[in-house]
């Protein structure tokens, strides 16, 4: 079978697992889909690690588009989504998003790999160790740029939606889960748009790039992921309305924990 059309398929099955997981946890897909995208990057197309890396977080941002405008529709029909925190933690990703980028091409493949297991593992052990118990804090603009910034760079620069960062740092700040959450998967659909375009131009001129290569974008498993998570991400939301927040935090900190180990040991 012919490699791109493997990778297709493939991926259209891993879209359905990604979609619920951007509906119900708020993530855009991406913590599943880099180490994922590598794999088969490295396996089946045979490409060195230095090409695949960048290729599989610009692809991984691709895909969040469409998931994230899904998702975040079924958010906003079930008042999730805040006007206040959408656009203060919006303007700041949009800024973080185009730096990101930049960096990731001249970061080595593999400390991208350890930075994004790293990453992941302290995010998990933030959420269940930490938590938001303490005193209340006052959520300002400020902050709340702040950390629209930072979570747009560092995923962009790992190809992530931003839930990893976002619902964690809204917490943080004593945002509500399922307001956290909708926030982070609005969020996403503004990293992706903002990364992925910058990656097409970071590889546009790059001659040892694959058949069906949009700059780093590949557009058999863009194509594969987005069939069938558009679908599924509306499934996710309504799950995140029925389950309890306590459970959806347990949920989202295990499945970071399991992503990170995955990261590191292969």
């Amino acid at each position: 079978m012919d490699p791109a059309l493997l990778i297709l398929l493939v991926c259209s099955i891993l879209g359905a697992v990604v979609g619920l997981l951007a509906g119900m946890l708020g993530i855009g897909g991406g913590l599943i889909i880099v180490p994922s995208l590598l794999y088969l990057l490295t396996h089946y197309l045979e490409l060195p690690l230095t090409v695949a890396m960048p290729m599989a977080i610009a692809t991984s941002l691709s895909t969040i588009v469409l998931t994230a405008i899904s998702s975040s529709r079924a958010h906003y029909k079930l008042g999730n989504l805040r006007t206040f925190y959408l656009l203060w933690t919006g303007i700041g990703i949009s800024i973080g998003a185009i730096i990101g980028p930049q960096f990731a091409t001249l970061i080595s493949a593999q400390s991208l790999k350890t930075l994004f297991a790293v990453l992941v593992m302290l995010i998990a052990a933030q959420m269940v160790f930490l938590g938001n118990k303490n005193a209340k804090r006052d959520v300002t603009q400020s902050l709340l740029l702040v950390i629209g910034v930072i979570t747009g760079c560092i995923s962009s620069i790992m190809g992530i939606g931003g839930g990893a960062i976002m619902v964690p740092a809204l917490l943080w700040c004593r945002v509500d889960m399922r307001a956290a959450i909708g926030c982070a998967a609005f969020s996403g659909l503004v990293i992706a748009l903002f990364g992925s375009a910058s990656f097409i131009v970071a590889g546009w001129n790059n001659t040892h790039l694959p058949e069906w290569a949009l700059g780093y974008i590949y557009l058999p498993a863009t194509l594969g992921i987005v069939m069938t998570s558009v679908f599924t991400a509306s499934i996710g939301a309504k799950l995140s309305r029925t389950l309890n927040t306590q459970l959806l935090k347990k949920i989202f900190a295990g499945f970071l924990v399991i992503v990170s180990l995955r990261m590191l040991l292969g």
